[in-house]
């Protein structure tokens, strides 16, 4: 048994010994078996500042990865996995980036993670802006509008990096109104008391033409209680209802039917300003006048506006010159209970608003609006 156990011990040392005959490699002298990868490659130029940038190990676990340009840390995290590591937001325009750090392998072996390139130079920067602000409370009409200085050539590329949020499920879609703006409206009026997120991740988002996104933009904004009014041209009043129940029944004076340019026509018409007084200038019928409690709903001229001068005719006569004409309490009693973003529906007049001159987002039906999409 024991001459056995020599026998098997020698050819043992025969067959893998280190240095024996048998030419066999040692654990020691074994290369690492992590292997470390990074995107992009080592020495790639011209990249996209949105370009991945990832390391990530096979046969181990990422110990420290650094990434700087100009001397400077670019904030990263290394995955719960320890198998990755990505960069917090996207690169600069116009960097050359090093890479460092190490990954230990299941041999418990430590590589170097060594490596650089170079983001593209900045062709020209578009700016844009978004609406509504931060922290506002807007009405249940209000659409988002992303406006760019001016036309971006790809409108798909834009549509992608934009992200609608909400506290409730709500149907919605992103429609290009003119060649520098698109809106985002929900298929019917937001939800009462919703909170929106928006998201624009437009930095460096190729518009065309070696133009891009200056910056990424957000915004956080609530809708407010259902309030919607309803005036008709046909009874001459003009209701306010809030969360479904009447709030005001309003004697009212609207546009002169009898001649089209003074009418205040059909359609969904939306609050967008309310000042104290407002000045009111007409050339061709010859007024300037200031009137109190001024809610603008379009930005052809029509407001809800106190008008004492035509007291007589509330509730009586269509004689404005297309705005609502209120008696002087009852419009700031309206005044008080408006937001922006509040839908003002007309009817009962022989026109048609047409989705022209203003924020006319909810004179468009949502087949139309559908189709307005880069990405349909």
């Amino acid at each position: 048994m024991g001459l056995l156990t020599a026998g098997a011990l020698l050819l043992s040392a025969c067959t893998g010994g280190a240095g024996g005959d048998g030419g066999g490699t040692s654990k020691a002298d074994a290369p690492p078996v992590a292997k470390v990868s990074v995107e992009p490659g080592d020495g790639a130029k011209d990249i996209s500042p949105r370009a991945p940038v990832k390391v990530s190990v096979a046969e181990g676990s990422l110990d420290e990865v650094t990434l700087t340009a100009d001397g400077k840390a670019v904030a990263g995290k290394i995955a719960a996995d320890k198998k990755t590591w990505a960069p917090d937001k996207v690169l600069e325009f116009g960097k050359s980036y090093t890479l460092g750090g190490s990954a230990t392998g299941t041999d418990g072996k430590k590589v170097d993670i060594k490596g650089g390139f170079a983001t593209q130079a900045a062709g020209k920067l578009m700016r844009a802006t978004i609406n509504p602000v931060d922290n506002a409370t807007v009405g249940i009409a209000m659409p988002v509008k992303v406006e760019f200085d001016e036309a971006p050539q790809d409108r798909a590329a834009v549509e992608k990096a934009l992200k609608v949020e909400t506290s409730v499920p709500v149907e919605g879609a992103w429609a290009w109104l003119n060649p520098k703006e698109v809106h985002y409206r929900p298929k019917e009026f937001w939800p009462a008391n919703t909170q929106v997120k928006v998201s624009a991740d437009l930095f460096a988002v190729p518009y065309g033409k070696n133009v891009f996104g200056r910056a990424s933009l957000s915004t956080k904004f609530t809708i407010g209680r259902a309030q919607i009014v309803e005036a008709s041209v046909a009874t001459k009043r003009m209701i306010v209802k809030r969360d479904g129940r009447e709030l005001m029944n309003l004697p009212a004076s609207l546009g002169d039917e009898s001649k089209p340019d003074l009418r205040t026509a059909n359609g969904i018409y939306m609050v967008s300003e309310r000042n104290a007084t407002e000045r009111m200038v007409n050339e061709k019928y010859k007024y300037d006048v200031t009137k109190k409690w001024a809610v603008r709903i379009a930005n052809s001229g029509e407001f809800i506006h106190e008008n004492q001068d035509n007291a007589a005719n509330l509730g009586k006569r269509n004689t404005s010159h297309g705005c609502i004409n209120l008696s002087e309490a009852d419009a700031k009693r309206y005044f008080d209970s408006s937001l922006i973003g509040d839908p003002v529906i007309i009817s009962g007049s022989a026109g048609t608003k047409g989705a022209v001159s203003d924020t006319y987002d909810w004179r468009i039906d949502w087949p139309t609006w559908l189709s307005k999409s880069a990405l349909k």
